[in-house]
C-alpha cells in the first residue's frame, strides 16, 4: 500500500515486523547494532528520527526515544505508535497540534507488572536475594538462625495509585490477607466495595503502610512525589517498591533514607536514569533490590503488546480509524 514506517529497533519481536510487512507495509529499521533496548546507544539519533518523522507514514518508537517539539517540527507522519503503557517521552501537545494520533499499549500489560510487584515485596520481605548471595559464598550457615526476614501475611499494604496495575496488585495482595490502603489521584469507590480496600490520604498511606508499591503514572504532580518528607514518616521496617516510573520517587532522598535507617529497604524496577549507572549508590546496598525495567517482560505480554502497536498503526494507515489504545484528543 506503500506505507512506509519506521521503527526505532531492530529487536521488537519478531511478530511486530511480521505483522507490519503482512499488511504491505514498506519498514524501516534503526539497527541496534548489538545494543540492548535501554542502552542510550540503541535509540537513533535525533535528526535521524527527525528526519524519518518527515518522510514515513508512521514511527514506531519505544520509552528510550524522545518524540519532541523538534523530532516532530517537519513531521508527515500520521500517526505514532509506542510499544510501552507509559508515553511521557512523547509530547503529546507537539502531537496533537499536528493531528497526529498517539497510539500505546496499556491494559495487557496489567497482569505481568503486578506479578512482578507482588514478587518484588515478597523477595525483599524474605531477603531472597540476600540468601542466594549467602549459599553461593558459602557463608549461609554461618549466618543460619540469625538470617531473619519480615512476614507478607496479615500485613499492610499501601497502594501509591490505583489503576489497572494498582488494582491487580491488591487482588493478589489479598490473598495474602493483607489490608490494603489505597491513594489515587481519582477516588474508586467501587474497587474499594468489591476488594475491600480503604482510601487515605498520601500522608496516611506512607505512616501506615508496612509495604508501599507505587504503581501511580508520572505526570507533574506526581514527580518526586515520594520525597524526603514522606520517607521520613514511613515506619522504620517498612519497604517501598517502584514498578511505574522512576522520577516518582526523589532517588537522593531514597539513598538517604535508605542510608539512615528511616525504611528498611527497597526493590526498583525503573529509576531516574535508565540505565541506571554502576556507581550509583543504590548498587552499593544489600536491602535493595535493582531489576532492569522488566515488569512487562514476558514472551506472552511483550507479544501482545506488538500485536497492539502493530494495530495502532494499522488502525490509522488502512482503516483510517483511531489507535486500539489513544493517549492524545485528536
Amino acid at each position: 500500500m506503500g506505507h512506509c514506517v519506521y521503527l526505532t529497533r531492530s529487536t521488537f519481536p519478531k511478530l511486530l515486523y511480521d505483522t507490519l510487512r503482512n499488511v504491505g507495509f514498506t519498514l524501516e529499521v534503526w539497527d541496534n547494532k548489538g545494543h540492548g533496548m535501554w542502552d542510550k546507544a540503541a535509540a537513533p539519533p535525533r535528526d535521524v528520527l527527525r528526519d524519518a518523522a518527515s518522510r514515513c507514514d508512521a514511527l514506531v518508537v519505544t520509552i528510550g526515544d524522545r518524540v519532541d517539539d523538534y523530532v516532530l517540527s517537519n513531521a508527515k507522519v500520521k500517526v505514532i505508535a509506542t510499544y510501552s503503557v507509559g508515553y511521557d517521552h512523547i509530547d503529546l501537545e507537539a502531537a496533537t497540534r499536528r493531528g497526529i494520533p498517539v497510539g500505546y499499549t496499556p491494559e495487557i500489560l496489567v497482569e505481568a507488572v503486578a506479578d512482578l510487584a507482588v514478587g518484588l515485596m515478597i523477595t525483599l520481605a524474605r531477603r531472597v536475594i540476600e540468601g542466594d548471595r549467602l549459599v553461593r559464598s558459602g557463608e549461609a550457615y554461618k549466618v543460619w538462625g540469625e538470617f531473619l526476614g519480615t512476614e507478607v501475611w496479615g500485613k499492610t499494604l499501601g497502594i501509591l495509585g490505583l489503576g489497572n496495575i494498582g488494582t491487580a496488585v491488591a487482588r493478589r495482595a489479598k490473598a495474602f490477607n493483607m489490608s490494603v490502603l489505597y491513594w489515587s489521584r481519582t477516588r474508586k469507590p467501587w474497587v474499594e466495595v468489591a476488594l475491600g480496600l480503604r482510601y487515605v490520604n498520601l500522608d496516611e498511606l506512607f505512616r501506615q503502610s508496612d509495604y508501599l508499591i507505587i504503581t501511580v503514572a508520572l505526570s507533574k504532580e506526581t514527580y518526586h512525589l515520594v520525597n524526603e518528607d514522606r520517607l521520613r514518616m514511613m515506619k522504620k521496617g517498612a519497604y517501598l517498591i517502584n514498578i511505574a516510573r522512576g522520577s516518582i520517587v526523589d532517588t537522593n532522598a531514597l539513598i538517604k533514607a535508605l542510608k539512615e535507617g528511616w525504611i528498611a529497604g527497597a526493590a526498583l524496577d525503573v529509576y531516574e536514569e535508565e540505565p541506571l549507572p554502576a556507581t550509583n549508590e543504590l548498587v552499593k546496598m544489600s536491602n535493595v533490590i535493582l531489576t532492569p525495567h522488566i515488569a512487562s517482560a514476558t514472551v506472552e505480554t511483550r507479544n501482545k503488546m506488538a500485536e497492539v502497536t502493530a494495530q495502532n498503526v494499522i488502525n490509522v494507515l488502512i482503516k483510517g480509524s483511531k489507535p486500539v489504545y489513544q493517549a492524545n484528543p485528536v
